[in-house]
């Protein structure tokens, strides 16, 4: 079974000649398709009927169903709005979706809000830098159900004065977002906090970053020093790889002990490739090289930089890190799964799957 997902509406008249990521995938898949509107903004049935209208014959006829998302009250009280609805376009409303507080899903297609969702005091503040390029949100959402941790997002070298650690995420550009991090003047916030013990993060472009320097002879990314705190250069290479990985934590020594001999699954998504800088190596200064071709620490200890997504999405993880088990997002879309299951009208789901 293939899902797809679109990204806004589906009738944006004006890019519709160019939209791949709407009704022109679901066109060619011949997919049975959901309409699904956000009822909490107001004017859904119009959001409806209106895109409905809006949307060519041959696209019209692959809607299955509407869904209203984010109901708060009763849903009995929209009536007989549903049914006029389906009498106006011969679809019907399959779901009245309410409206869940606290789910544990990543926001769409944003940096999502930084409020704690812990309860208790906070113990340790995590700030995660967020550049202009900024990628892969997502594996950061479990940090917010891990009790007693604040999240944030920095942007300036203030939001950073209080972290205990400071993560360096994945970049969709690493260069031009390396740029950025100096002109607002984080690279001297990481910098400081690396020299004074704090704990530093980099997670693939946030990992190259670290390093002395990222050379681009293909024009894949661009020329560019890095931060200079892991001996390491970054050449940039056409092919990119893009693979899921499963990796066993050598021993690690600081902040990061407690990964030592940790096994956890996550995902490669770079077309850099790191490796020691040979200059630095023949003067001694070398990393250690936790994960072969994939993660490496600084001799103190305290700076990690690694090639691996979706690393706080690992229970294993968490538990070493944080000594606490929290929601990870496979259970969130679990808990999605039955959610739907719960609200949507029975048989609905399975009809469509089912059908060619």
């Amino acid at each position: 079974m293939v899902v797809i997902e679109g990204a806004g509406s589906p009738a944006e008249i004006n890019l519709h000649a160019s939209d791949i990521v709407n009704m022109r995938v679901a066109r060619h898949a011949k997919a049975q398709c959901l309409l699904v509107s956000d009822i909490d903004r107001g004017g859904a049935f119009a959001h409806l009927y209106g895109t409905w209208a809006l949307l060519p014959p041959e696209e019209r006829a692959l809607l299955r169903g509407f869904v209203l998302n984010k109901f708060r009250g009763d849903a009995a009280l929209l009536a007989p709005a549903p049914q006029m609805l389906q009498d106006l376009t011969g679809i019907p409303v399959v779901a009245t979706l309410p409206m869940w507080w606290q789910h544990g899903l990543p926001e769409e297609d944003g940096v999502f809000d930084d409020t704690s969702r812990a309860n208790g005091p906070i113990t340790r503040t995590v700030a995660v830098i967020a550049y202009p390029r900024i990628s892969n949100l997502d594996e950061f959402q479990p940090l917010k159900n891990v009790p007693g941790v604040r999240l944030v997002w920095a942007r300036t070298p203030a939001d950073c004065a209080c972290a205990d650690w400071i993560v360096l995420p994945g970049s969709k550009a690493s260069a031009a977002d390396l740029a950025w991090l100096r002109a607002q003047g984080l690279d001297q916030a990481v910098a400081t906090h690396a020299a004074q013990g704090g704990a530093v993060l980099g997670i693939c472009g946030g990992l190259q970053m670290l390093g002395e320097a990222l050379i681009d002879t293909h024009g894949i990314d661009g020329n560019a020093p890095g931060l200079g705190l892991l001996p390491l250069m970054t050449v940039f290479e056409p092919h990119k790889t893009v693979r899921r990985t499963q990796v066993h934590f050598g021993a690690m020594a600081g902040t990061w002990a407690g990964l030592s001999g940790v096994r956890a699954g996550g995902y490669e998504i770079h077309h850099g490739q790191t490796v020691q800088h040979p200059a630095m190596a023949a003067q001694g200064q070398i990393s250690r090289e936790v994960v072969p071709g994939l993660a490496w620490q600084n001799r103190d200890g305290n700076v990690l930089g690694c090639y691996l997504h979706g690393l706080f999405e690992s229970p294993a993880v968490l538990q070493a890190l944080f000594g606490a088990e929290a929601s990870t997002l496979e259970r969130v879309f679990d808990g999605l799964a039955d959610f739907l299951q719960t609200h949507v009208e029975p048989g609905v789901l399975d009809a469509l799957i089912a059908k060619d």
